[in-house]
């Protein structure tokens, strides 16, 4: 047989806030009751997610979680994205719910995901459909190399503290290493910072990153870890 669907059905403690959340996010409501159980059925294009409410259900002790394949997870990420801010005011990069910018994760093949984290704790993790969307081999640098390791920490499994700790291990021996490297681990350590709810340490992070100077050629290349800065910094000013 082909052509077969799968539809998760993922716990939460109000299915009016997981629509209000993935409203945000352009998905529009396909079925919605109350009784005898509160369910809600949400779609957007191709993309179902179905949610069931419990009764004093902690979004921080959920276990739920799926995975999507889509075409361009950068793609995909820039509407949420746009949807988040449009909504939030700014990109929930911290807290539940929240969203992770797409990054290569070595735990899985190098491909670049993100992930949603709900308001019901579901991880719903974006993955592309294609392993041809590896582009380049993993870097050699250590700085770069303690960047993948803390990724797979703090994205793929939500240990923010231990991905901290690797990268300020790294970044205290980062001694001459490139520009971009120290970049993108310092905006990673930032998140992390912001995750562990230590806005003093993010702020001193992001100062660090509009310190270094930039060329032309590296700026092209950082492009979408500086608007991960701005993010960072609007999230800082939102309070």
């Amino acid at each position: 047989m082909a052509d077969e669907t799968t539809v998760p059905a993922l716990p939460c403690r109000s299915i009016d806030e997981i629509e209000e959340f993935y409203t945000a996010l352009g998905f529009t409501r396909t079925y919605h009751q109350l009784r005898p159980n509160p369910y809600l059925a949400l779609r957007r294009e191709d993309i179902h997610l179905h949610f069931f409410a419990i009764p004093g259900f902690n979004p921080e002790d959920s276990y739920g979680t799926c995975i999507i394949t889509v075409p361009d997870t950068g793609a995909l990420f820039g509407a949420f994205a746009e949807g988040m801010r449009s909504t939030y005011g700014k990109l929930l990069i911290s807290g539940i719910p929240r969203m992770t910018r797409p990054r290569k994760r070595k735990n899985v093949d190098n491909l670049a995901g993100f992930t949603i984290v709900d308001p019901g704790g579901n991880w719903i993790r974006i993955f592309p459909a294609s392993k041809d969307a590896i582009q380049e081999e993993p870097p050699t640098g250590k700085l770069a190399t303690a960047l993948r390791n803390a990724v797979v920490m703090g994205d793929s499994h939500g240990d923010p503290r231990q991905a901290a700790k690797i990268l300020d291990g790294a970044l205290a021996r980062a001694g001459d290493a490139p520009n971009t490297d120290l970049v993108e681990a310092l905006l990673y350590r930032a998140e992390m910072a912001l995750a562990l709810s230590d806005r003093e340490r993010a702020g001193e992070l992001l100062a660090r990153v509009r310190a270094i100077p930039l060329d032309a050629a590296e700026r092209e290349r950082l492009a979408g870890s500086l608007a991960g800065a701005d993010d960072i910094e609007a999230s800082l000013s939102a309070g």
